[in-house]
């Protein structure tokens, strides 16, 4: 029974034996496909260059031609596919900032009595911005003049006195003591004229200081103080002391652009060298600029020397304390 069984679940020889007919067939296919593959995959002339759509059409739309011609016209269009980007020996991010930005302080201890300016407006050299009370120092002028007036007169009584005792000396009337009185007089009243002259300039100095002029054309960026506020030259100490300044001003149209440079990129640059200079909010506009200073002296903590790039032409859309990247070129 078992050996009926077992010759049942045995297969025939005949059976067992595949068609080679296709299994040719399969290994032919797959040849073909893969000499296929490779010659595609085969790089050809002209594959390295990197043709733009507007080149392409434009090929295509120009006629078919040969020749020296035809040949000038492929190398001009290769030379403008060539990177933008080959000359730049550097890129990096930094601040745009105002060249020179200068606060406006007191001389002395003062009262604002008008302020005749607001944040954004423009000024130029010379004009008045701030009136400080100027009535103490008005009056030390007053006095001044007083004084001034009242030397003059001694001077001019002992200038009388110096020349009677002259004449009456050569009369032998006055001796040669009263002669030399008279000329010391003379000159002590010269001297105090001298003395209250120099207090007046002294109090017309302190009236002139009241009044307080913009020192370049620039824009204000800060307005300080108000009227009626006490200002100082300098801080006495405190989070609640009086301002030191009353207003910043700066030249909108000298800008600079301040880098913290890596000092491993250091040889890459060198003073005067010419920049290209895209603010990070307006990418597609583009000025030129040249490195105007390079920090003598490094940043340890950071590794980083500071570099500032002049901006040439800078116009409305560069802001100060706005990001912009700085292209150095080679």
């Amino acid at each position: 029974m078992n050996a009926e069984k077992l010759n049942a679940l045995q297969i025939d020889r005949s059976q067992k034996q595949r068609p080679t007919g296709t299994l040719w067939l399969i290994f032919i296919v797959v040849i073909v496909a893969t000499l296929g593959a490779v010659y595609l995959a085969r790089p050809k002339p002209g594959d390295d260059v990197r043709r733009l759509k507007a080149d392409a059409k434009a090929v295509a739309a120009a006629p078919t031609s040969s020749g020296p011609a035809a040949a000038a016209t492929l190398s001009s269009t290769n030379a403008a596919r060539e990177p933008a980007a080959s000359n730049v020996a550097l890129t990096v991010s930094g601040y745009i900032i105002n060249r020179e930005r200068i606060e406006i302080s007191p001389r002395f201890m003062g009262v604002v009595k008008w302020i005749g300016v607001k944040k954004g407006d423009a000024v130029t050299n010379g004009q008045v911005v701030v009136l400080l009370d100027d009535t103490e120092y008005q009056a030390r002028l007053m006095q001044a003049d007083g004084a001034v007036a009242n030397a003059k007169v001694n001077v001019a009584k002992a200038e009388l006195d110096a020349e009677r005792v002259s004449q009456l000396a050569k009369t032998a009337i006055a001796s040669k003591e009263a002669m030399d009185n008279a000329r010391l007089g003379l000159e002590a009243t010269q001297a105090v004229l001298k003395e209250v002259e120099g207090a007046h300039v002294l109090a017309q100095t302190y009236v002139d200081w009241c009044v307080i002029r913009s020192p370049i054309n620039g824009v204000v960026l800060e307005k300080l103080v108000d009227p009626n506020e006490l200002v100082v030259p300098q801080s006495f100490g405190g989070g609640r002391g009086p301002s030191t300044a009353l207003i910043a001003v700066a030249d909108t149209k000298d800008l600079q652009e301040e880098i913290d440079l890596n000092e491993a990129d250091l040889s890459k640059i060198s003073q005067n060298q010419k920049c290209r200079v895209s603010p990070e909010a307006y990418l597609d506009k583009t000025y030129e600029g040249y490195v105007a200073e390079i920090a003598p002296e490094a940043n340890r903590a950071k590794g980083t020397l500071q570099i500032k790039v002049q901006i040439l032409n800078p116009d409305k859309f560069l802001t100060p304390e706005l990001s912009a990247k700085v292209e150095f070129l080679k």
